[in-house]
C-alpha cells in the first residue's frame, strides 16, 4: 500500500510518466497504469484524504464486483526485439506465443505493424540532452583518500561521494568514511544544499545502500532512501545494471574529481575528515570556475543562468535519517528496535508491523498507520511502555498470562513455581518477565523438571533469579551439587601451623 501512495504522489504531485514511477519503485509500467486507472475509477487524488488507511484504499482500488479492463493486452516490444536477434526465431512465431497466452489479443497484421512503429522510435545509440533541473547523478569515486590519525599514526581511507548536475555539469563532492546508507543519505542532502535546490530526478548507481536489489528493469529503492526522496519532493530512478551511457554524467563528473582534485591532493598529507573536506571544497570552486574545454563558459556561470532557478527549492527543514525494518509484535505487546523494546497496542500481538527509527524517535507502523510513538533509548535491554498500550485484562488478548505461568510452574515444582514469581514480581511490569519464564519452560523440556526443580531451588539460594542463571546451572551440571557444598567460604580443617583469629589479639 506504501508503493500505491507513492505512485498517486510522483504521478500527480510531480507529474512522472508511468515508465518513470515503475522504475522509481520496482514494480512493471502495467501495473502503473493499470493502478492509476483505478484510482482515477475511485475519485482518487493526491494528496488522500486524511485518515485513509491501507485497507480503506485497497477496497476502492478494488471492489468485489471490478471486472477486468477491455483492451487487448499490450506486447513487450523490447522483448520481441531482443528474441528477433536469436537463430531462427521470426515475427510469426512470437506472435503464435503471444496469441497462446492472450487469444484476445492482436492479429498478426496488427502485431507486425505496432512492432514496426516501436522500432522507427528506436534509437541505436541515444544522445541525452537534459532539460534543466531535471536530473542529479550521484557515485562514489573508484580512489580513496588516505587520512592519518595524528595521535596513533594509523591511516584510513575516506570515500569520496560526488553530485554532479546534468545540464550544466556543476560538481559536487565530499568525503565520507564508508558507503553505508547513512553516509549515501547524508551526501544527497548536503549536495541538494550545496546546490541551493532539489531536482526532479535523482540517478545513482546500483549501489547497495541505495538499491536494495539491483535490477536491469525493476531495481528495489531502499525504503529511507525513497523517504528521503518523498521528503525533498524528487524521485530516485537508478541506473541499469552495466550501462556505464545511464549515468555517463556522473561518470565523467568522477573522473574528473579523480583527475583534477584527488590527483592533485596526492601530496598532501591529512589528519582529519574536516580537513580533507576543506580541501575539497577550494578545490572544487576552482573546478567550477573552470573555463569548459569544447564549450564557452564555466559549470558555475552554466549554473546560474541556466539551471539554479530551474530547481525545486529546499524544504523548510533537513532530513532527518532513519532506518525502516520490519518486525513482529511478542506476545509482550513489544517490538525489539536495536536491543531495547518499545510496547505498541496489545490488538497487535503477533502481527508484523514496520518500524521507522531516527537517532531521537521510534515509530511503530501498521498498514501504513502510526500505532505507536517512542524517544529511542540506548543501551540494551529496556522496555519503554506506554500504559495505554496495556491489556486490560490478558486472557482477552494474550495466550500466556502471570497466573498461567505461575500455574505450569507448579506442576514442575514448588521451587520453579517460587522462582516464576519471583521474576514476575521483580519486572517494573509483568509482562516484561515474560521472556525470561518462557525459556525457563523451554529449560524445562530439554532438561526434565526434575532438574529444572533443582536448578530452581539451587538459583533461589544464590539469588540468581534469571533466565541466565538457570540455564548457566543446567548447562555446568550444578543442579546435581549439593547446595550447602559450594555455598559460602570454604571449610578449612585446623593445623598446628595456623594461627586462630585469637593470634591477632595478643600483645594489643
Amino acid at each position: 500500500m506504501r508503493k500505491i501512495r507513492e505512485i498517486l504522489r510522483l504521478h500527480e504531485g510531480l507529474d512522472l510518466s508511468t515508465r518513470q514511477i515503475a522504475r522509481s519503485l520496482s514494480i512493471s509500467h502495467s501495473t502503473v497504469s493499470d493502478l492509476l486507472r483505478r484510482a482515477q475509477a475511485a475519485g482518487l487524488s493526491w494528496p488522500l484524504q486524511e485518515g485513509l488507511d491501507d485497507s480503506e484504499l485497497e477496497a476502492r482500488l478494488y471492489p468485489a464486483n471490478k471486472t477486468g479492463s477491455s483492451g487487448r493486452p499490450e506486447p513487450d516490444w523490447r522483448w520481441v526485439h531482443g528474441e528477433l536477434r536469436r537463430a531462427g526465431v521470426t515475427l510469426r512465431l512470437l506472435w503464435m506465443e503471444y496469441k497462446r497466452d492472450h487469444p484476445d489479443g492482436y492479429q498478426y497484421s496488427a502485431f507486425c505493424q505496432r512492432y514496426r512503429q516501436w522500432c522507427q522510435a528506436l534509437d541505436p545509440v541515444l544522445r541525452q540532452s537534459y532539460r534543466p533541473g531535471e536530473k542529479m547523478f550521484v557515485d562514489y569515486a573508484g580512489q580513496k583518500m588516505p587520512v592519518v590519525n595524528p595521535q596513533t599514526g594509523e591511516v584510513r581511507m575516506a570515500e569520496i561521494f560526488v553530485a554532479v548536475l546534468a545540464a550544466s555539469n556543476y560538481t559536487y563532492g565530499e568525503a565520507n568514511w564508508s558507503q553505508d546508507l547513512e553516509c549515501w543519505i547524508d551526501g544527497h542532502c548536503r549536495a541538494f544544499a550545496f546546490f541551493g535546490g532539489v531536482p526532479e530526478v535523482v540517478v545513482p548507481d546500483n549501489l547497495k545502500a541505495g538499491v536494495s536489489r539491483a535490477c536491469r528493469y525493476e531495481p528495489d529503492v531502499n525504503p529511507a532512501y525513497q523517504e528521503m526522496a518523498a521528503h525533498y519532493g524528487t524521485v530516485v530512478i537508478p541506473a541499469r545494471p552495466k550501462k556505464a551511457r545511464d549515468r555517463a554524467k556522473v561518470e565523467v563528473g568522477v573522473q574528473v574529481v579523480e583527475r583534477w582534485i584527488l590527483a592533485a591532493l596526492r601530496h598532501r598529507t591529512f589528519f582529519s575528515l574536516a580537513e580533507l573536506n576543506q580541501a575539497l571544497s577550494e578545490a572544487l570552486e576552482r573546478l567550477n570556475n573552470a573555463p569548459f574545454q569544447k564549450l564557452e563558459g564555466t559549470r558555475r556561470r552554466l549554473f546560474e543562468t541556466v539551471e539554479k532557478a530551474a530547481l525545486k527549492p529546499l524544504p523548510a527543514q533537513r532530513y532527518e535519517f532513519a532506518r525502516w525494518k520490519k518486525a513482529q509484535v511478542n506476545i509482550d505487546y513489544h517490538v525489539e528496535v536495536a536491543h531495547n523494546h518499545y510496547s505498541v497496542p496489545h490488538d497487535l500481538v503477533r502481527k508484523q508491523v514496520d518500524v521507522r527509527f531516527t537517532a531521537t524517535t521510534v515509530e511503530i507502523l501498521h498498514k501504513g498507520r502510526r500505532v505507536a510513538s517512542h524517544a529511542r533509548c540506548y543501551g540494551q535491554g529496556q522496555f519503554v511502555t506506554n500504559p495505554e498500550h496495556r491489556p486490560r485484562s490478558h486472557r482477552e488478548h494474550l495466550d500466556w498470562t502471570p497466573s498461567r505461568l505461575i500455574r505450569w510452574a507448579e506442576t514442575v515444582g514448588e521451587q520453579t513455581a517460587e522462582l516464576v514469581k519471583t521474576i514476575l514480581e521483580s519486572r517494573p511490569h509483568p509482562e516484561q518477565g515474560y521472556r525470561s519464564c518462557l525459556g525457563i519452560m523451554r529449560l524445562g523440556k530439554h532438561y526434565g523438571p526434575e532438574r529444572l526443580e533443582a536448578a530452581a531451588m539451587r538459583a533461589l539460594s544464590f539469588g540468581a533469579t534469571s533466565y541466565r542463571s538457570v540455564k548457566s546451572i543446567l548447562e555446568k551440571g550444578l543442579d546435581r551439587a549439593p547446595v550447602e557444598a559450594s555455598s559460602g567460604m570454604p571449610t578449612i580443617a585446623g593445623h598446628a601451623n595456623l594461627r586462630g583469629a585469637g593470634y591477632y589479639g595478643k600483645g594489643r
